[in-house]
């Protein structure tokens, strides 16, 4: 059981967060600068926390260089993945 989410990452926030839905993607902020993959390992680190699962079961799969990111997440459904960012 995995989920896939589009996101828009959002680097030098001044809090790490989930900022809603634009279009298709969900708005993730992270106070981490877009250097050397920080802001990668932040959003990670968050989406973990936030679906309660370990950082290794969150993987960018596609988007590493770009603000927008394909994240696919182990051990959570779609639709519990796209209702807790929803909220």
């Amino acid at each position: 059981m995995s989920a896939r989410i589009s996101v828009k990452v959002h680097s030098r926030a001044k809090r790490t967060c989930c900022a809603g839905k634009l279009g298709g993607a969900f708005k993730i902020n992270v106070s981490a600068p877009a250097e050397s993959g920080r802001a990668n390992e932040a959003c990670t680190a968050y989406l973990g926390e936030l679906f309660g699962v370990p950082q290794a079961a969150v993987r960018i799969r596609m988007g590493l260089t770009n603000r927008l990111k394909v994240i696919e997440i182990d051990g959570i459904t779609q639709a519990a993945a796209e209702e807790k960012l929803s909220k």
